[in-house]
């Protein structure tokens, strides 16, 4: 069989950390992220998050984008309040360019959590939690993570997870910027790949139990 007639559906199933649990997208999250995305919005400007009001069309947007198969869309659920505070996505899948089946590459993104929620340790688990199923149950060969290059805070926030900087790409995907509609911007891009994985993998685990034995010494 030709290698481009092989089919693999992206499917994000039910991932749980200690302190996250990434559910897929679906309607009945909606209420939660609208209070989500009614805290403070300071450190939003480069990153796509819906108002309050929005959010309805924005998961509608996120479900139509994963009929298509390019998208698997998660809310982000705090597991002591039991309420979605963000969102996270797998995108883009790639399939190998050649007759082995299953994916070569898939990206990490539309990562976004409320204010509350940012520097709990909740956005590291729930990048582990991604990046562990995409190398240990696709066996993919590199995970990809981009931001925009404006964006020291993200960018610090990928590297922190273990990503390795690769360089930047020049009007390489579309602006969400307030004030930039229909603009391009230059896009920081990252992955990690599987050769890495087993080492980032370990020093992940590390930093979580850090961050868990700290909050229960508390």
């Amino acid at each position: 069989m030709d290698w481009r007639q092989m089919s693999f559906t992206l499917e994000g199933p039910v991932l749980e950390g200690a302190l996250v649990r990434l559910e897929p997208l679906d309607h009945r999250h909606t209420a939660d992220l609208a209070v989500a995305a009614s805290e403070d919005r300071g450190s939003y400007r480069f990153t796509w998050v819906p108002m309050a009001a929005e959010v309805e069309e924005y998961v509608d947007a996120q479900l139509a984008r994963a009929a298509t198969g390019q998208v698997a869309p998660y809310a982000q659920v705090d597991r002591v309040s039991g309420r979605a505070v963000g969102a996270t996505a797998y995108l883009d899948p790639r399939p190998w360019p050649t007759a082995r089946a299953g994916l070569c590459a898939i990206e990490v993104g539309y990562t976004w959590l409320a204010a509350s929620a940012q520097g709990t340790g909740l956005n590291a688990e729930a990048k582990y939690l991604l990046f562990r199923h995409a190398f240990e149950q696709w066996d993919v060969a590199r995970v990809d993570l981009k931001t925009d290059a404006r964006n020291r805070r993200s960018r610090a926030a990928i590297e922190g997870v273990g990503a390795r900087f690769e360089g930047v790409l020049r009007n390489w995907s579309r602006s969400w910027a307030p004030g930039e509609d229909d603009l391009l911007r230059d896009s920081a891009m990252f992955s990690i790949t599987a050769a890495e994985w087993p080492e980032r993998r370990d020093a992940l685990e590390a930093r979580l139990a850090r961050g868990l034995g700290a909050t229960a010494a508390r």
